[in-house]
């Protein structure tokens, strides 16, 4: 089995769904539903890669509440082993708006402090136990970088919507192996992600919604991939997340980085069809049986 560690970011999440976003003017709005869960990247990856037969450790912030406590609790059920410090501004929570498109407003209603007392050496002991190091650009995760780099382990790293400038990036940028981002805020991203493997990344993969996703490999392959359709949108929360596991259980077979950027493509799928950030039903069986159903 292979073991992941997930470094940084959870959150208690209320999604409200909406037809449409509401106009900027004062109004009252009726919602089509909520849903109250476990949120935010570190557990969104930690959620999808447990459920995909990783042995995962997953270490994040929370506040001594009873947010924290619903969000342990829900760890520990999905079999996550949860090593977490406490944060004195309590547990983050976000309130997303999604509408009807799969659109989404994050609001930040409480959040993490930004340079929070860690004990690093817990945090750096975990690193030489674990095959695959995932590091989220929740700021004090900066902190464990050097730690990687000594017990000789990739470092692999999602930049979410990164914009090619924000300076908050740059460690990130410069320590990562294999990289993962969204063009959500860099709609010609090729020449970046060139950029970064002519730098030494092994590995640059970019997502790009309903149209699928791009990679780009060390040896200066250029991959397209299609979504995977036929699967019902009800949140989109969590897809990137989800997509970023997929990708990791092909590559920790052993599969061909084509086939990696299919099985990513079904996960993410899987996702967004359930109000949860992982499917409920997803398992190794249910992935490969849908790849067989998809791809042959």
């Amino acid at each position: 089995m292979p073991r992941a560690l997930v470094i940084g970011g959870v959150s208690f999440d209320t999604l409200i769904r909406l037809n449409r976003f509401p106009e900027p003017r004062s109004q009252t709005v009726f919602s089509q539903g909520y849903h109250e869960t476990l949120g935010s990247t570190g557990a969104g990856k930690a959620l999808n890669l447990r459920k995909l037969g990783f042995d995962v450790t997953l270490h994040a912030l929370v506040g001594a509440d009873t947010y924290g406590q619903r969000i342990e609790e829900r760890l520990r059920h999905e079999g996550i082993d949860f090593v977490r410090d406490i944060d004195p501004r309590g547990t983050e929570r976000h309130v997303n708006l999604m509408d009807s498109d799969g659109g989404r407003i994050s609001i930040y209603m409480a959040h993490a402090t930004f340079e929070p007392e860690l004990d690093l050496d817990r945090i750096k002991a975990l690193i030489p136990t674990h095959d695959y190091v995932v590091l989220n650009i929740i700021n004090y995760t900066r902190r464990v970088i050097h730690a990687v780099r000594n017990a000789g382990k990739e470092l692999w790293c999602d930049l979410h919507d990164y914009d090619g400038r924000n300076p908050y990036h740059a460690d990130f940028l410069v320590a990562a192996d294999c990289i993962f981002m969204s063009s959500d805020a860099m709609p010609e991203p090729r020449p970046f992600m060139e950029h970064m493997v002519r730098s030494g990344k092994k590995l640059v993969v970019c997502t790009h919604g309903r149209h699928g996703s791009s990679a780009l490999t060390s040896d200066g392959r250029w991959i397209e991939t299609p979504i995977v359709p036929g699967y019902t949108v009800r949140d989109t929360n969590g897809a990137g997340d989800a997509f970023f596991a997929g990708f990791l259980f092909g590559h920790s077979r052993g599969h061909p980085i084509e086939q990696c950027l299919r099985l990513a493509s079904i996960v993410g799928a899987l996702c967004v069809t359930s109000e949860e950030l992982a499917s409920p039903t997803l398992s190794p069986e249910l992935l490969e049986a849908e790849y067989r159903r998809h791809f042959g």
